[in-house]
């Protein structure tokens, strides 16, 4: 994995040593103050290469176009509220996306499957263990941004979000986002309808670089990708992961994000 991941910056395979709990202990930090960490460089650059011309004549050829109008909890409709209430409002999303049963032979593969990753993760997150997904569409996806795409505001399913950009564009697609904007017993709505009104102070914007592991929390975190501009796409990983084995995703998600079942 050294030609792979920058490990004498980011020692994840040791992170018993001093170095290696220092990066943990750092990234604990970030995620406490920023509600993100970030590791530029993690991929290296003939790794990134690798990865994107593996997965570019899938990108270009099979690819499903992931178009839709959604709201930021992607349901249509939230019990309690009415279908007409502010924060139900819709947003238009798009991206294409490719799975790992598309890339078998990607190196983004091997960095998802390799144990000590999982480990760090658990690590900073402070969680016992983690587990890759069964489900092959849902476990690692690659996407692109074109010109004109975004992903719009929404929040995450899972607690943490992990990804790994893999190409930046010329302008746009900037990552913006809201921490803790809501909390497990509290939605809200009121201060996401602030936030689409633009009078919340606290929104940030990130521009990353390519190679750049970025881990948020993404379940009360509200984010969105501004469009892309230009012919350069936005190319970005998103790895997932789970404290309990066996996660799979349901059969009308993988419709919905993926435009098949299986």
């Amino acid at each position: 994995m050294y030609d792979v991941l920058d490990l004498d910056r980011y020692p994840l395979h040791d992170l018993n040593s001093n170095a290696g709990q220092a990066l943990v202990d750092q990234c604990r930090d970030d995620l406490v103050r920023d509600g993100m960490f970030n590791l530029p460089g993690f991929l290296r650059p003939a790794a990134i290469d690798d990865a994107i011309g593996h997965a570019r004549p899938v990108l270009d050829t099979h690819a499903f176009e992931h178009k839709r109008a959604h709201n930021v909890y992607f349901e249509r409709s939230i019990p309690g509220l009415a279908d007409d209430h502010p924060v139900l409002r819709t947003f238009e999303t798009t991206n294409h996306t490719i799975c790992a049963d598309q890339i078998t032979d990607n190196v983004l593969i091997d960095v998802y499957e390799w144990e000590p990753f999982r480990t760090f993760l658990a690590a900073v997150m402070e969680k016992q263990t983690l587990h890759i997904m069964p489900d092959r569409l849902a476990c690692l996806n690659v996407m692109a941004y074109r010109d004109g795409e975004a992903l719009n505001w929404h929040f995450d399913r899972s607690e943490f979000t992990t990804t790994l950009l893999l190409q930046a564009p010329e302008q746009g697609g900037h990552f913006e986002y809201r921490n803790d904007l809501r909390t497990d017993d509290d939605p809200n709505y009121d201060g996401v309808v602030r936030l689409f009104d633009g009078k919340d102070d606290q929104v940030r914007q990130l521009r990353l670089s390519a190679g750049t592991l970025n881990v948020f929390r993404g379940k009360n975190t509200l984010q969105l990708v501004t469009p892309v501009e230009g012919d350069r796409e936005r190319i970005i990983t998103v790895f997932s992961y789970y404290e309990r084995p066996d996660v799979n995703f349901s059969e009308a998600e993988r419709v919905g994000f993926y435009g098949r079942a299986s």
